[in-house]
Parts: structure tokens; C-alpha cells; sequence
């Protein structure tokens, strides 16, 4: 299912886009129910999305929170390893705190609605599927353009190397410097497949050798979720009709200014 190497838990990260978000959910769902499909049922996403919740989770955690359960009287299924039943405690404790300063908040203001209003836009949610915690490693400055190279966060995705193209004005509104620790996020839709033996030669800017994971035939192109050599996951587009399958090497490529950058 997910095979990451034991690393450093990092539930802070993997608890920092807000609660309302439903991959704590399925997490949740699956340590009842013991099945992802039936998860996504009972939380009403589709069977791909759940994949991809437990994907991010993954990656932000930095350890493995689910894993297969094989044969048995339905076939196998998945269960959460001890850290995901540590992750959904930890995030248990976290809404019970949240709501014990909300409701103080509204008895000492009278203004629980505005405070409730405040809360919720700190707790942004975003498309963007890939999502990586990272440290700022260096930064170029080319006019009105600074190159961020950035490196994953410990854990299981200290291999990943990142490189985010933003303007200057951006770089200084968000403070940027090396040791900086970020969130790096990319749309799917910016991130290009290609079969392994038809990448050719490094290029500069942002391309990920790894083995695909998923893929989903559509007309406009192939979905492919890949697991990195850099030990994340990864999703994005090939080619409709690229032929690419479950274990496919191939390489992931994303221009630099597709790189979202985000201080947490």
C-alpha cells in the first residue's frame, strides 16, 4: 500500500490544514470499517479522492498510517498502522481544544460568531493535491525573479528537491530564508508524466524519477499517482492513451513557477 521508511512522525504538519478537511475522516472511517472503498462511501468522497487523502496524510505525517490487510473472508482490506490510530487521537485532542477556546472566547467577547469567522480563515484548504513540507535550502535572486530551492522536511521526504520560481515581492512578504521551514503545493494538472524511457537527459527545473502507483485512462490525458524515489507521492497527467500501468517507471516534471509556496 505505502511503503515509506519508519521516520520521525510529524502529526503538526499532517494536522495544520484545518479540521473541517475530510482526510482525517477517512483515516477515521477506515480504522472502523477496515476498508478504504468503504470509507470514501461513508464520507462521500470517491474512491480516488480517499487514495489521495491518505497520499497527503502520508506526506505530511512522513510515516506510513495505513497498511494492506491481505486474504481473510473479504479479501483483505487496509488498517491504520499504530501511528494513524496515534495521528486520529492526536486529532481528537486538537478539536476538543479548538472547541474549549472557541466556546471561551464567545463567553468572554459576546462575539463567538466573529471569533468562529477568524478561526476558519486560518485554516485554509486548497485543490492543490500535491502537498510537501518543506525547508528553504537557498534562493537566487534574478531581477524581479527569486529561484527558492527548497528540500523536503526530514522524514520521508527528506529526498525530495523542490525548486519554486516566485517574484521578489512575494519572497519578502513571506519572509523567506534559508532553514525556513514551508509548504510546498502543485496542481495536479501542472505536473507532466512521461515513461521513464522517453524522458531523456536531465533538464533544469523540477523533474522526479518514480514508479506509478495509479492510473486513471481519461480522454484528456492519463492520471498517474506515482510514488517518488524522493519517498513521497505524487500526482499528475501523461498523455491520453500513454499506455503507462501500475509499476511504471516514470519520470514527473513540473515547471518551476507552478510551485506554490506557503508558510505555516
Amino acid at each position: 500500500m505505502m511503503h515509506l521508511m519508519q521516520s520521525p512522525v510529524s502529526f503538526k504538519d499532517a494536522l495544520g490544514h484545518g479540521m473541517a478537511d475530510k482526510r482525517i475522516d477517512i483515516l477515521r472511517q477506515i480504522g472502523q470499517g477496515g476498508s478504504i472503498s468503504q470509507a470514501a462511501r461513508a464520507v462521500g468522497v470517491s474512491y480516488k479522492a480517499a487514495w489521495q487523502a491518505l497520499d497527503t496524510l502520508t506526506n505530511l505525517a512522513g510515516v506510513a498510517l495505513v497498511e494492506r490487510v491481505v486474504g481473510g473472508v473479504g479479501g483483505g482490506g487496509a488498517r491504520l498502522t499504530p501511528a494513524g490510530r496515534q495521528l486520529l487521537a492526536t486529532a481528537d485532542a486538537v478539536q476538543q481544544a479548538r472547541s474549549a477556546v472557541l466556546v471561551g472566547l464567545g463567553e468572554g467577547a459576546g462575539a463567538g460568531g466573529d471569533a468562529d469567522a477568524a478561526v476558519a480563515r486560518l485554516s485554509v484548504r486548497t485543490s492543490m493535491r500535491n502537498q510537501w513540507p518543506c525547508t528553504v535550502q537557498a534562493m537566487e535572486s534574478r531581477g524581479q525573479i527569486v529561484r527558492v530551492h527548497l528540500r523536503g522536511a526530514g522524514g520521508a521526504a527528506a529526498g525530495l528537491a523542490v525548486c519554486s520560481r516566485i517574484t521578489r515581492e512575494s519572497a519578502e512578504l513571506l519572509g523567506l530564508r534559508p532553514g525556513l521551514p514551508v509548504q510546498a503545493l502543485c496542481k495536479a494538472t501542472a505536473v507532466h508524466v512521461l515513461p521513464l524511457e522517453a524522458a531523456g537527459a536531465a533538464q533544469d527545473g523540477n523533474r522526479w524519477p518514480g514508479r506509478a502507483a495509479r492510473v486513471s485512462r481519461g480522454e484528456l490525458g492519463d492520471e498517474v499517482a506515482a510514488q517518488l524515489d524522493a519517498g513521497v507521492q505524487m500526482v499528475g497527467f501523461a498523455a491520453a492513451g500513454s499506455g503507462l500501468r501500475a509499476r511504471s517507471r516514470v519520470v514527473l516534471a513540473a515547471d518551476e513557477s507552478a510551485i506554490v509556496l506557503a508558510v505555516v
